[in-house]
Order: structure tokens, then C-alpha cells, then sequence
């Protein structure tokens, strides 16, 4: 019996509503458009606000705030956002929440289960009085121009298909997002839960072979020489500038500490694996996971390097790519604030852009800011008692444990399940200051002010790079990151207390460096620093592969000056790396059959481009999917190893080339390529020439709570073939089992110092968040196309607009 999807339960309750609203297709579109369109024109009156302020929305619904006091501009963001994402913002808060089978019935009670139990929205709540007074005050006039913008009456199509009415927004519903994205970009769980798996079966021998080391002499973020002159660069920022009173850093007495790279024994029964799985499988169902090669990419070129003269500052992070898309672009100004860029729903500040004077972008660190603690008999534990409604179901009662290191996570339900494991985690923990740090970068002038704010920074931890209007740039990883003596984090160690993080890595200390001399700072989720630094990120598996870095580092390293066109070609390079690695290997395969011999043919001409039209490029990637299951049958799981760690087995004809201990590499190499091709087959038909990669690899934008449910995925999904493949700088990763990108460049964006308005962005699908909407996914063709929209605050360059003047209510 076919297992359900997750949001099933979801589809069945709408199908009456939505069979109703179909009948008639041309008089229910015009409809559902006409009730459910957000007013972008005009004038409202509204409570709250403290002057008029105009939303000025461009051709491509990108909205320009301009207000007199920063409280208004935020106020008008808080407004424009639910207007165009008033379902995605609710359902993102019902996630933090553990409130999702209320609305969608008992399939999510899994998902609920497990946000109940990690506690996110306990951590929000914890998180909202540690923040700065200016802070506070922003969220407040943010949470005001929310609820002012759900008095208006319009409801999210969303809303009417599943027959309830959203709450009111909270403050502390804008600090709830970013704890679950500190889960999708932080921590090292799944690795840890894996671990158990490999050692149990393979010996700790094992984890090298299942996930590859960082390779030696394999790009870092820093250098040896930029480390060195790090401890210059806070001094030498007082040449960029003072920092402010609001980004004005605390004292901090730094204290250093070499953790060792041991690696505990620690294993877990298999039953509590499985329950440690089931979070991951309910995350995975939210789309928070750690996806192989998922990614990131920014860089800040020098003005020794440009055309122009001044830095160019480029960004594009790689998330879950959704219907609607995550981020929100935006162009917010006030009496201080001037900052445009990537905002996401929900929260009150430009996640990812630039201001007057200072440009910044974002990619993962990965630090290991999480560690699985098993408790000792006795350990003394608290409970809480959750009631999770259902929708159409009677109340569910998870009673949730918790330990001195955090919450109990290997329950099952209400019930232990063998040993007690607890997750600990930078992220639950109290004083959280990450959003005083996000609303300080978009007031940032200088260095000083940058870093400055960065030191509220806790989680998740990520590489910001930096530029400014004088020429000069720099790199930071600001973020709680834990030490450890004697132990690595990668693997679950015992809470009897011989295994406590000592403290968090001082601010001063974390990787930073400041107008590097070679003019040139690169990062792409690869390892952030030598061996020369003094402090443990990680275990050296915590790392992306390097291929990325070096791609990115070799094609902007030409010694000719570089523009923003150049830059914009290396955002799209859809050259494979991994490709070049494995031809060797691969091409040296015996073929077991006719068409094994074609495809290898083609194989051996192809130049590893991953374009849609490309057939070789389907062959390799099909053919990866299978050897990356090399390990399945030594760990009794559903492993997918990562490229790295296929390429070292080939190489030395490793013991995971053993199928149920016979066989080796050679005899994996043919079986894996006949079985990729019978895959291929299945899908595509015989003729090994019409198996272009578009035809199978296309973006999959869905949405969260219909995307499967086929009575309605049809009005919320968004798809087309798309580029680029594992680990391409144009990360496109096709996702296991099916070949579709679920996860990509989710927005870029290139600023040009010498001339800020010059500056571009693009984000993935499209503004708004209603299916019939003019700006659901206007944007997703020119993404795929490579093309982008000006990122410009001059009127001249927003083509067609509207406008909607927001004035205080008498």
C-alpha cells in the first residue's frame, strides 16, 4: 500500500471547497483573484502609523518604502508583506509553533511532534527580551503594520481553502522564522545520527570512508597570511570609521583553547536511531534538511581588481526553493534606515543587500554548534506537557523531557525509547541577539559598525562578506561557537559531564580579516580556515565539497579587471568539477551491454557543461545517484554519500565498492551504469538521444501544504527545466530518486560599489504569493535565463508602477 503524502489529510479536507470553486474556471479565477488581491493602489487609512508613507511597487512588484521615521518604514514593510505573503507568513509560524495539524489534520502530526519537542518557539519567546530597545522598537512597528494590513479584510486563497481565519501577529512571531532557519543552515544532528549508524556498523574507521574529509590543499576561505594580519583588523578599522552607539561592542575577555580532534566511541541501539530519524524525516517533510551540495556562494572582489575601481559584492544563497519563493525583495527607507535587498516574511529587516554606503552577503559557515548527549541513568530531567489540536481529530498529549543540556529527543511520542539522548543546541539556548544583529547591518556605515553589530550575532553561523562605498572590504563568521577539549562533536557522547563545551570562541577571535591584500575573498561552504587557526569550527566532514571554491576562485582569478557582467557569468557557471574528478574513473568502466557502450561514448565527448539540452549530462548524473548508494547494504540505511566520498572509493578501490562483501569497484561501476540506464529507460523511453537533462531535471518551486496534493498542486507549483548539477557554482543538485532541483540559488544579487544603483538582484519565482497574482512567478524565467532586475533606489529604474499611500487613521 502507497504511503500518503504528507499534506494528504490537508488535500481531502479541500476537496469539496476546491471542486466548488472549479466548477465554473474562468468565473472562479476572476474570483478568487478579485477577493483574494492585495490592494497596491490608492490610499488606506490605517491605525498605528505615525505619518503617511507611499509604497511604490515597480514593474516587477518590488516595493519602494519611503517614510519620515524608520518606525513608519518598517510599520509599511510589516504591511506589504502580509499583503503578498499573509499565507506563507502564517504557515511559517505555525511551524515554529508545532501548530500545523490545527489546520492541515492528523498527517502533520509528525512535523508537530517534532517542533513541539525541539521547542522553537520556546526559544523565539526566550529570544524576544534579550533584544536591544531599538530593536524592539522596530519589531513592534513591524508586528503594527501586519495586523494593520489583516484589518484591511483580504484573505489568502490558502485561508479560504482550509476554512480558518490567521491570529493577529506577534513580536515574537518575527524572532520564531529565525530559529528554524538556524535549523536548516546549523548544527551537525543528522551527521552526528549517521555517525552512530556508521561506527555501529563499520567502526570508526568508517566515517572517513562514508563522509570524505576536507581534502588537503583544498581551498579555504581565509589563508594563513590573512589569519595572521586578522588581529589588524579591528585596529585597522578605526581607519573605516567609529562604530555608533547602536553597534558600539561590548568588552570581551578573550580566552583560547585547542580542542582535540579525538573522537569518542559512542553507539546507539537501533531503535533509538530510528527515533532520532523520525525528526529528520519530519523536518525533511518541511523542507528543512541537510541537502549534499545544497550551498551557497559569495565573494567580494577588491577595487584592485574591478574595471571601475570599487569592490563588487556578490551573494547568492542556495535554500529550498518554494511556492511562494522565501525571500521578499524590498527597498525600505526612513528618516535612517536605506536599505534594499532580500527581506524575508516575517522579519523586519533586509536579511541580504546594501544601504547608502555598505554592502553585505551571506553564505553557511556549518560550524558544529549542536551535540547529542546520552543521559546517564538518574540524570534529573524536567517535563512539559504540549496539547497539540488536530483538525477533525480529538487533542494529541505529547509530554516532552528535557535535560540540564536540552530537550529529549530519542522519545517516541510520550514513551522512552532505550537510552535518553538530548540534543544541545546554540540556538535553544537563552539570550539569542541574532536579530539586533540583522537590524544593526542595515543601519551599518562603515567596518567598525559592521562588525560591531555582528557581535550580537548567535546563530545560525554565517559567512557575511563585506564592501563599502570607500573601497574597502572584509569577511567575518560572527556566531556562538562552542569549544570542546578532548572531543570533536561528531559523534553522540555521554552526559555523565566529562563532555561540556568550555565557553564560546570569542568574538575577536572567530575568523575575520579586513582589505585582504590579495584583493580577493571567496566562499562557498568550504572550509573557513588553515590548520594555523587556534580554534575547532568542526570535524573536517563538516565542510561542502571544494569544488565550488575552486570553480568560483579560478574564474575570477584571471589578472584582467572584472565587472559586474563578469561576475554575473561566474553566478551562473554550469561547468561540473565533479565531472572532471570522476571522468577518469567512470570512462574506464567495463560496459556490460550495447547501450552501456553508447553511453559512455557520449560520455567520453562530453565538455561537462550541465545544460538542459545535454544528454551526457543526464547519464552522469543518474549514474552518480546509484554510486553515491554504495554504502546502503554495510549500513542497512538509505545513505547517499556525498561526490567526495564516491571519488575516494573509486580511487582506492575502497571496501563500500563491496556489494554484501563481494565484488569491487570494477564490478560497481558496470552494474551501477546498467542500472542508471534501465532508470533512465524507465523514464524516458529507449532512445538514449532524447534523454536531455531538461526533461527530467526541472526546478520544482511547490508549495508547502499543497505541492502534493494533486487536486491543487496544479494552481500552487511552479516548474521548469533548469541548468546546472552537483556542485556547478550554479548549484542545482538534482535530488535524489527523482531529478528534480528542490533547492538552488534561491536569490542573487551583485553590487557595485562604484555606482550602487548599477547594482542587481533576482529572486527565484516571484513577489507575490496568490496563484493568479501578476508577480507570482514573473521572475522565475529570467532566474533560469540568468537575467536579473535592477537593484536601484532611483525611481527612473522601476519601469511601470503602482502606488498605494499608507496615512494614519484619525
Amino acid at each position: 500500500m502507497r504511503k500518503r503524502s504528507g499534506w494528504a489529510v490537508a488535500g481531502r479536507v479541500a476537496l469539496g471547497v476546491t471542486a466548488a470553486l472549479l466548477l465554473s474556471a474562468g468565473g472562479a479565477a476572476a474570483w478568487l483573484h478579485l477577493s483574494a488581491q492585495a490592494r497596491h493602489s490608492g490610499s488606506a487609512p490605517v491605525g498605528g502609523l505615525g505619518g503617511a508613507v507611499t509604497v511604490t511597487r515597480d514593474a516587477w512588484g518590488v516595493p519602494h518604502i519611503r517614510a519620515r521615521t524608520d518606525a513608519d518604514a518598517v510599520f509599511a514593510l510589516g504591511f506589504a508583506h502580509w499583503q503578498d505573503r499573509a499565507w506563507q507568513m502564517d504557515f511559517q509560524r505555525r511551524v515554529a509553533q508545532g501548530r500545523l495539524a490545527e489546520v492541515l489534520g492528523e498527517a502533520a502530526l509528525p512535523q508537530d511532534r517534532f517542533l513541539r519537542t525541539w521547542g522553537f518557539e520556546r526559544a523565539a519567546q526566550a529570544a524576544l527580551p534579550a533584544l536591544s530597545a531599538q530593536s524592539r522598537a522596530l519589531i513592534r512597528a513591524y508586528t503594527a503594520g501586519v495586523n494593520a494590513a489583516q484589518a484591511q479584510g483580504r484573505t489568502a486563497l490558502e485561508f479560504r481553502i482550509l476554512g480558518y481565519t490567521p491570529e493577529p501577529w506577534r513580536e515574537v512571531d518575527s524572532v520564531s522564522w529565525s530559529k528554524l532557519m538556524a535549523f536548516d543552515l546549523g548544527g551537525n544532528y543528522e551527521e552526528e545520527v549517521l555517525g552512530a549508524q556508521v561506527v555501529r556498523r563499520l567502526g570508526a574507521d568508517g566515517l572517513d570512508q562514508v563522509t570524505a574529509p576536507y581534502p588537503d590543499g583544498a581551498p579555504t576561505v581565509l589563508s594563513a597570511d590573512e589569519l595572521s594580519g586578522a588581529a589588524q583588523s579591528l585596529t585597522g578599522a578605526a581607519a573605516a570609521g567609529e562604530p555608533s552607539e547602536a553597534t558600539r561592542p561590548p568588552t570581551t575577555r578573550p580566552t583560547a583553547t585547542v580542542p582535540s580532534a579525538t573522537v569518542p566511541k559512542a553507539t546507539l541501539p537501533s531503535a533509538t536511531v530510528a527515533a532520532l530519524r523520525s525528526h529528520l524525516q519530519a523536518a525533511r517533510t518541511l523542507g528543512l534538511q541537510a541537502v549534499p551540495g545544497k550551498g551557497s556562494n559569495n565573494w567580494v572582489i577588491a577595487g584592485s581588481r574591478t574595471e571601475s575601481g570599487k569592490p563588487i559584492l556578490a551573494d547568492d544563497p542556495h535554500l529550498s526553493l518554494t511556492a511562494p519563493m522565501l525571500w521578499y525583495l524590498a527597498d525600505v527607507q526612513g528618516d535612517r534606515l536605506k536599505a534594499i535587498g532580500a527581506s524575508i516574511p516575517g522579519l523586519p529587516a533586509i536579511v541580504i543587500g546594501r544601504n547608502e554606503r555598505v554592502a553585505w552577503g551571506v553564505t553557511n559557515v556549518n560550524p558544529d554548534v549542536q551535540d547529542l548527549y546520552i543521559e546517564p541513568e538518574g540524570a534529573p530531567l524536567t517535563s512539559r506537557r504540549e496539547v497539540i489540536r488536530v483538525k477533525g481529530a480529538p487533542d494529541v498529549i505529547l509530554t516532552v523531557r528535557s535535560s540540564r543540556h536540552g530537550p529529549i529527543i530519542s522519545d517516541a511520542g510520550a514513551g522512552a525509547v532505550g537510552p535518553r539522548v538530548a540534543l544541545k543546541w546554540t540556538a535553544l539556548q537563552g539570550g539569542d541577539t541574532t536579530m539586533d544583529a540583522f537590524l544593526g547591518l542595515n543601519y551599518a556605515r562603515n567596518w567598525a559598525d559592521f562588525t560591531g553589530a555582528l557581535r550580537s550575532y548567535v546563530a545560525p553561523s554565517q559567512s557575511f562578506v563585506y564592501a563599502d562605498v570607500d573601497g574597502n572590504t572584509g569577511y567575518y563568521a560572527p556566531g556562538r561557537i562552542p569549544v570542546r577539549r578532548g572531543w570533536d562533536g561528531s559523534l553522540p557522547v555521554s552526559g555523565d559531564g566529562s563532555r561540556e563545551w568550555q565557553g564560546f570562541i570569542p568574538f575577536e577571535q572567530l575568523p575575520h580579516t579586513f582589505n585582504p591584500a590579495d584583493g580577493l575573498i571567496v566562499t562557498a561552504n568550504n572550509r573557513v580556515v588553515p590548520d594555523s587557526y587556534p580554534h575547532a569550527l568542526g570535524n573536517d566532514r563538516n565542510w561542502a565539497e571544494p569544488y565550488r571554491a575552486r570553480r568560483i576562485t579560478d574564474l575570477l582569478d584571471t589578472g584582467r579587471k572584472l565587472t559586474v557582467a563578469d561576475v554575473q557569468r561566474v553566478q551562473l557557471d554550469t561547468l561540473s568539477l565533479v565531472w572532471a574528478d570522476l571522468k577518469e574513473p567512470l570512462l574506464a568502466t567495463r560496459p556490460g551491454s550495447d547501450r552501456a557502450r553508447q553511453a559512455l561514448e557520449r560520455l567520453r565527448g562530453w565538455d561537462g557543461q550541465q545544460t538542459t539540452g545535454s544528454v551526457p549530462s543526464t547519464l552522469f548524473e543518474a549514474w552518480l545517484m546509484q554510486l553515491q548508494e554504495m554504502a546502503r547494504d554495510e549500513l542497512g540505511n538509505d545513505a547517499v554519500m556525498n561526490s567526495l566520498s564516491v571519488l575516494n572509493q573509486l580511487r582506492g578501490n575502497g571496501e563500500l565498492c563491496a556489494v554484501n562483501g563481494s565484488g569491487d569497484c570494477a564490478a560497481l561501476l558496470t552494474r551501477t551504469l546498467e542500472a542508471a540506464l534501465t532508470d533512465l529507460e524507465d523514464r524516458l523511453g529507449p532512445d538514449l538521444n532524447g534523454w536531455t537533462y531538461g526533461k527530467l531535471h526541472t526546478v520544482a518551486s511547490h508549495h508547502r501544504a499543497f505541492g502534493k496534493v494533486s487536486a491543487l498542486a496544479w494552481l500552487f507549483n511552479h516548474e521548469a527545466p533548469t541548468p546546472g548539477g552537483t556542485n556547478t557554482v550554479n548549484v542545482a543538485r538534482p535530488e535524489h530518486g527523482t531529478f528534480r532541483q528542490t533547492h538552488g540559488a534561491s536569490y542573487r544579487q551583485i553590487v557595485d560599489l562604484a555606482s550602487p544603483n548599477r547594482s542587481v538582484y533576482i529572486g527565484s519565482l516571484g513577489q507575490e504569493g496568490h496563484p493568479l497574482a501578476r508577480h507570482t512567478a514573473d521572475q522565475q524565467a529570467r532566474w533560469i535565463a540568468g537575467e536579473y532586475l535592477p537593484m536601484s533606489t532611483d525611481p527612473a529604474d522601476w519601469g511601470r508602477t503602482r502606488q498605494l499611500t499608507l496615512t494614519p487613521r484619525p
